[in-house]
């Protein structure tokens, strides 16, 4: 499997990763080893990560967090700017 790795490149992809994260932090949330506090530092490593390559205010970034019974649903919206000048 490494020879295959090897010949074609594979890298892990930055969505995968993220998913990864994700799955983390919701898991810590529902055994109560996290505060509900991770939002604000999400938030902030959004706006750092996504200012990288375009240029985006921290309100155009929104993230919640819903809870209904037994689902949680992390809701995370981002307003690009429109590049067709």
């Amino acid at each position: 499997m490494a020879l295959l790795s090897f010949l074609f490149n594979t890298k892990p992809k930055s969505a995968n990763t993220a998913k990864e994260r994700l799955q983390i932090i919701i898991a810590r949330e529902r055994n109560g080893r996290a505060g509900p506090d991770f939002l604000p530092a999400m938030h902030q490593e959004l706006i750092a990560v996504i200012s990288k390559y375009t240029k985006v205010n921290a309100d155009d970034i929104k993230i919640s967090l819903d809870r209904q019974g037994n689902l949680e649903v992390l809701d995370v919206n981002v307003v690009l700017p429109d590049l067709a000048q």
